[in-house]
């Protein structure tokens, strides 16, 4: 987590600089995104909520799109995050929203894809996505890097 607090500090001044809020839809990073947001004083001002869509279950109940949005599409695409960002921005009234969703390890997911693979979207008024291959099945490390991967995509899209 200390990695992660230097890149959310610069992140958390620009959102409360610029009166833009950030909500957050998370998978494998199991919250770090959000924590690492959080732990910035005055992340009231900007941080309007998170959801970790850990499982299908979690994704139907959190998501507010039908099932046939998701269809012809798996979980941890770029196209699938990017779905999920632009919805979950949409809901809140966020100027930004993140979502991620992926393989930690130390086995890969259901979907196919090996340990240490995550895709990341970024939703506002600029929007990526990008997807990380870390080649290790070392669970808590892939979180750390999936959720920094995170941060520096939203840092480079808020310019």
């Amino acid at each position: 987590m200390q990695e992660l607090l230097p890149i959310a500090e610069k992140i958390g001044a620009l959102l409360k600089a610029r009166s833009e809020t950030i909500v957050i839809a998370e998978s494998s990073t199991g919250g770090l995104i959000s924590s690492a947001l959080l732990s910035v004083p005055g992340a009231s001002a900007y941080f309007l909520g998170g959801e970790i869509i850990y499982t299908l279950k979690a994704r139907r109940l959190l998501i507010d799109l039908p099932e046939d949005a998701f269809k012809g599409m798996r979980a941890s695409t770029e196209e699938y995050v990017r779905l999920i960002a632009g919805s979950v921005r949409t809901r809140f009234g966020a100027s930004w929203c993140i979502a991620e969703s992926g393989a930690t390890g130390p086995t890969g997911n259901r979907y196919g894809d090996a340990a240490g693979h995550s895709s990341i979207a970024v939703a506002g008024a600029s929007a990526r996505s990008l997807t990380i291959e870390t080649a290790s099945a070392d669970r808590v490390a892939n979180m750390r890097a999936f959720a920094a991967g995170a941060l520096n995509l939203l840092a480079q899209c808020m310019g």
